[in-house]
């Protein structure tokens, strides 16, 4: 479910132009290009861990 949520608050940085600071920031820290997709795919990696450290922490099932 935190998967979801990072998608929706990336989907609503993007209506701020966050997405294109976001993507000429990793360009010059990592010297690498990188596209709209990775945007995303970036949001929803931090919501992946974001899940597994709730499911390790016992309070994932709190929620539900």
């Amino acid at each position: 479910m935190i998967i979801v949520s990072f998608i929706i608050i990336a989907w609503i940085l993007s209506w701020f132009k966050f997405e294109q600071i976001f993507i000429q920031a990793f360009k010059e820290l990592f010297n690498k290009e990188i596209s709209t997709a990775s945007y995303y795919f970036i949001f929803a990696c931090l919501g992946a861990i974001g899940d597994i450290v709730a499911l390790l922490n016992g309070s994932y099932f709190d929620k539900i």
